[in-house]
């Protein structure tokens, strides 16, 4: 499922620092970390991706638990284009730059990869150090 949050008053670059913090985590542990990070826009983060978490729950009947952050992007929004006065009746420029935020959140694999290792038990381990001593032991006669 997926939230937008638009022309967030903060620049991308600092939001930026919080969303890499955040890519490929489970919902459920990226909102215990939110909750604990200092920045500003952790907690801005926070509220977005329980929305997008229960626009999953209402909309697709997905288990919250289930949930893990596919992607979130930060880009550039409108920029508010203001003066500051300077030496000399001179003036300068002061950008305000806001953030577009959007957060795409998907279900978790299951656990196919852990099905697809083979797990070596403690008797084959022994089994070849057996093995190798006993080949090691042929090639030096």
């Amino acid at each position: 499922m997926k939230a937008y949050l638009k022309n967030y008053r903060m620049s991308p670059r600092k939001v930026r620092l919080v969303t890499d913090a955040v890519k490929g985590k489970n919902v459920n542990q990226v909102d215990v970390e939110l909750s604990f990070m200092p920045k500003k826009a952790a907690r801005i983060i926070r509220t977005l991706i329980r929305s997008a978490a229960h626009n999953a729950k209402n909309n697709g009947g997905i288990n919250m638990d289930s949930l893990m952050v596919k992607s979130i992007e930060v880009n550039q929004g409108v920029t508010l284009k203001r003066w500051r006065a300077r030496a000399r009746g001179s003036a300068a420029p002061i950008n305000k730059r806001t953030s577009n935020i959007s957060v795409i959140l998907s279900e978790k694999a299951p656990d196919s990869e852990k099905k697809n290792k083979k797990t070596v038990t403690k008797k084959e381990v022994t089994k070849k150090v057996e093995t190798k001593k006993e080949n090691n032991s042929k090639n030096k006669k």
